[in-house]
């Protein structure tokens, strides 16, 4: 029987392409996007689910973008709609440093925790069982053209994510992932990934599903 492994999080996750005109919906295809790299790397005997919703948070409903971004509700629904899920690789946070959302690091890590909190409780485990979760924490924003006005302030938290994450995984015995360490946003707008980004971060996050076990 194939193993799972669901990748759950933002437009990063989606595939979303790198923003020249705010509104545009623009996505790469299946050959581009890291999950499915991810799931190439990983080769025969697994099975992926793609679950990246642009704009979804940790824990926050959006005024703009509506209720439906908060990935708690959105964590509930994936784990109810797929499985028995093996892997669960969870990568969110980015859009918790929008100004709006009056960001901090403890504030973003509030939201993961609950995250891992909904995972990890034992009514889902029950209907997972042996689930194993990778905690991956999304390489730093840049403040930069068209999505400056919603990241402003963004730079200065984002870099101390890493470490707040791997603490938190840490302390739950979990496995941890920091994206930054191989990749960078793009410096078209700051927040998404370039091909060749997607490919560096698939192909890493392969070897970390497989080490595993």
């Amino acid at each position: 029987m194939a193993r799972i492994v669901l990748t759950f999080g933002d437009s990063n996750t989606h595939g979303t392409m790198p923003i020249l005109t705010p509104g545009e919906s623009r996505r790469f295809g299946p050959d581009i996007r890291w999950p499915r790299v991810m799931a190439a790397g990983l080769g025969a005997g697994w099975e992926l689910v793609e679950e990246g919703l642009p704009g979804r948070t940790t824990q926050m409903g959006d005024p703009v973008m509506g209720a439906h971004m908060n990935g708690q509700e959105g964590l509930k629904i994936a784990l109810a709609s797929h499985g028995p899920v093996d892997v669960l690789a969870l990568m969110l946070g980015t859009n918790d440093l929008k100004h709006r959302f009056q960001p901090s690091p403890a504030r973003i890590t509030a939201g993961l925790a609950g995250l891992l909190d909904i995972a990890l409780h034992r009514d889902m485990l029950a209907r997972h069982p042996g689930m194993q979760v990778l905690v991956i924490c999304p390489p730093a924003v840049q403040e930069t053209e068209p999505l400056r006005a919603d990241f402003l302030g963004a730079e200065m938290h984002g870099p101390a994510l890493a470490a707040s994450y791997r603490a938190v995984a840490e302390a739950r015995g979990l496995a941890f992932f920091d994206a930054g360490s191989v990749i960078a946003t793009s410096a078209v707008d700051g927040v998404h990934f370039e091909p060749e980004a997607h490919q560096t971060l698939g192909a890493a996050l392969a070897e970390v599903v497989r080490a595993m076990g």
